[in-house]
C-alpha cells in the first residue's frame, strides 16, 4: 500500500478514527467472512510464517532472512516464499542478493507445492499471516518499538490489518527495539503461551558514512525508523526525505536528490531495500546502510523455531 501513514493512526482519541470506524468494522467483517469460507490446505512440509498485524515497516524481511540463516546452519534445505507483487521486487532483490533460495509466485500454495516436490525441509513465508488458506506450523509476528500497535484500531481507523486479538493464532512475537513491559502484558493477556523476543539492527558499514554530513531518504513502511537508526549510531543527518512504502522513484526525483546533495555538500544514504529498487538506474552517489539483525536470547529463539522441524 503506497501511503505515508497518517498521524491520527497513533492517537488514542481521534475524531477521524471514529468517523472511519464503520468502514473498519465492515472491512473486518469481510475478512472474517473470507476466513470462514476459504478452504484451508495442510502440507507435509513444515511452514514458518513471518508476518505482522501492523501495516508495514515491522521488519518481516530481515527476520525472515535471519531465520533462513539459522536453519541453514542446521544443514537444512530451506526456501523463502513470497507472494508475487510487482511493487515488491525490491524485497525480492534484497533477499536474492544474499544468495538465498527464494520462490515467488502469485499463489503461495503453488509455491509451497513446488517446495514439496523439490524436497525442501522447510518453507519460510515472508508475510502471509492473513492468508488463512495455509495451515502453518509456526506463526511469528513482528512489531517495531516506535509504532507497536498504534492506536490499536484496524484499517482505515488505525494501522492494524486485523485486531490485536488475532495474536492468539501466533506462537512468537518479535519486537524490534527496547523492552516494553506494558506491551508485553497486553500480548500475554491475549495469549499467555506467546513467546516474546527482542531484536535490534546493527549497521555493518557505518565507516562509509561517519565522517560526512548526510542526506537520508527512505521509501519504506516507516521511514522515521531508518532515520532514528542513523541518529542512534551518531550519524549526522542534515536532510531527511520520506517517501511511501515501495515507492517507484522516477529518474528525475533521484537526480534532484543528487543535485541537492552536491549543492549542500552532503553524502547520500538510503535503505538497502530502497537501493535494490533503484540500482538499475546506476547512480553511484546513492549508497545504502547495510544492517544485520541481532536477536536477544538467540539460542532460546533458535530452539523455539526448530521445534517445528522435529
Amino acid at each position: 500500500m503506497k501511503l505515508l501513514k497518517p498521524l491520527f493512526w497513533h492517537k488514542k482519541s481521534s475524531l477521524l478514527s471514529l468517523v472511519l470506524l464503520p468502514f473498519s468494522v465492515f472491512f473486518q467483517f469481510l475478512i472474517i467472512l473470507k476466513k470462514i469460507i476459504k478452504k484451508k490446505e495442510k502440507f507435509k512440509i513444515p511452514i514458518i510464517c513471518v508476518g505482522n498485524v501492523y501495516l508495514g515497516g515491522t521488519g518481516k524481511t530481515p527476520l525472515t532472512v535471519k531465520i533462513y540463516e539459522i536453519l541453514k546452519k542446521l544443514d537444512k534445505k530451506i526456501v523463502i516464499i513470497k507472494k508475487f507483487y510487482k511493487s515488491h521486487e525490491d524485497e525480492v532483490k534484497l533477499i536474492q542478493s544474499k544468495k538465498i533460495e527464494l520462490f515467488k509466485n502469485k499463489s503461495r500454495i503453488e509455491a509451497i507445492k513446488k517446495a514439496e516436490r523439490e524436497k525442501f525441509d522447510c518453507v519460510i513465508l515472508d508475510d502471509g499471516f492473513q492468508d488463512t488458506s495455509i495451515v502453518r506450523d509456526l506463526n511469528i509476528i513482528c512489531f517495531n518499538e516506535k509504532q507497536l500497535a498504534g492506536n490499536e484500531m484496524t484499517l482505515p481507523s488505525g494501522p492494524l490489518r486485523e485486531p490485536l486479538s488475532s495474536l492468539k493464532n501466533c506462537q512468537i512475537v518479535v519486537i524490534n527495539g527496547n523492552i516494553n513491559v506494558s506491551f508485553e502484558k497486553k500480548i500475554k493477556e491475549i495469549s499467555k503461551n506467546i513467546k516474546i523476543y527482542y531484536s535490534e539492527y546493527s549497521p555493518s558499514n557505518l565507516d562509509q558514512f561517519t565522517k560526512y554530513d548526510l542526506l537520508a531518504f527512505a521509501g519504506i513502511g516507516n521511514p522515521n525508523n531508518f532515520f532514528n537508526l542513523l541518529e542512534k549510531n551518531n550519524l549526522q543527518i542534515l536532510k531527511k526525505i520520506s517517501f511511501p512504502d515501495h515507492y517507484n522513484y522516477s529518474v528525475k526525483e533521484l537526480q534532484d536528490i543528487v543535485e541537492y546533495s552536491k549543492k549542500h555538500n552532503l553524502k547520500i544514504v538510503t535503505t538497502e531495500k530502497d537501493y535494490y529498487r533503484i540500482e538499475h538506474h546506476k547512480i553511484p552517489q546513492i549508497q545504502y546502510l547495510s544492517i544485520d539483525l541481532k536477536i536477544k536470547n538467540q539460542s532460546e529463539f533458535e530452539k523455539e523455531i526448530t521445534k517445528c522441524l522435529l
